[in-house]
């Protein structure tokens, strides 16, 4: 028999592909399982990437928070509250727990899931559920997200993470390039420009040719001016999520700082180096089934000594699961 789940997480990126080894365990131990998926309007296409995923709902809470009260907004947030009350779930699942998902969670009819008020981020959360679970805090997202699921539906979880991202790596050629992503959200997360130099001359060394992203203006005049006056590199233009992971499954090795599109080339599978400095890898490593090493912690950036080391441990993986460095 069919079990209807709607699994609630509406962002951002990185939280995202954490989730998305959850959604493989629940697929795979839950066979009847027909899954659903709200999330936030921008990464809407990261849900449609797994095969298990049946049905992506968008919402635009970042869109709307800003005129919440307009007619445009009011008459979206009333469509939303119609598509969800027509709906008729076995279990909602809402793997966020924060009161902004426990809005959405409040208009879905179905046996609500979610974490205790130990285990919230936002302890308030967890008033708003039939069902609490209880999963420790500090321990790796996607470990933390697996335990969850396993949880719910009364399985026991094992085996490495699967990402469900077939679609992008089946197939797809290696190609001598590197893929850089060398800016982030918030300035505090920046590393300095000469690493970026010694690590760009480093994957040169090895014949690859540099590919930076950059998902907004300023993003791509800071990438330009990392690689000025460089003609073994080239910062792509703005991309869709699909696009940019296209490129990123063809990649030799990926260095980026602590972001989303850096934990996405980890669950592509690729090797990864994650720079971190204003965040702490305790909570986020880079996961995936290649060789990953997030390096730094908040308040203390890894050296350029230290990512040059990963950037050659990296090139020489030869294939077999790397645990990760953090």
């Amino acid at each position: 028999m069919t079990k209807r789940i709607l699994i609630v997480r509406t962002s951002s990126l990185g939280d995202l592909v954490h989730m998305l080894p959850a959604i493989s365990d629940i697929a795979r131990h839950v066979p009847e399982a027909c899954m659903d998926w709200i999330v936030e309007e921008g990464f809407a296409e990261v849900p449609s990437w797994h095969p298990a995923i049946h049905e992506v709902i968008p919402v635009a809470h970042r869109r709307w928070r800003k005129s919440w009260w307009s007619p445009q907004t009011r008459a979206e947030r009333a469509a939303l509250r119609r598509n969800l009350d027509a709906r008729r779930y076995d279990i909602v699942l809402d793997m966020q727990a924060l009161m902004k998902s426990v809005w959405l969670v409040r208009q879905t009819h179905g046996q609500r899931h979610g974490l205790d008020h130990r285990s919230a981020r936002e302890p308030l959360a967890s008033f708003f559920y039939d069902v609490r679970h209880t999963v420790d805090f500090w321990q790796p997202a996607v470990i933390r997200q697996r335990k969850l699921a396993a949880s719910v539906f009364g399985y026991e979880y094992d085996g490495e993470p699967d990402f469900g991202l077939d679609r992008f790596t089946a197939g797809a050629p290696i190609e001598p390039y590197a893929v850089i992503m060398p800016s982030a959200s918030r300035d505090d997360k920046l590393w300095p420009e000469q690493n970026w130099h010694s690590v760009f001359d480093r994957l040169a060394s090895h014949g690859l040719r540099l590919r930076l992203l950059a998902g907004n203006e300023r993003e791509a005049e800071r990438a330009h001016a990392l690689v000025a006056g460089r003609s073994d590199a080239e910062t792509l233009p703005r991309m869709s999520l699909e696009q940019v992971a296209h490129v990123i499954a063809s990649a030799r090795i990926m260095v980026g700082l602590d972001s989303g599109l850096t934990h996405l080339s980890a669950g592509l599978g690729r090797p990864t180096i994650g720079i971190y400095k204003a965040s702490t890898p305790v909570r986020t490593p880079l996961q995936g089934s290649s060789y990953t090493a997030s390096l730094g912690e908040r308040g203390s950036e890894p050296s350029a000594e230290t990512v040059l080391s990963a950037v050659e441990q990296a090139l020489s993986f030869t294939g077999e699961p790397h645990p990760g460095m953090f």
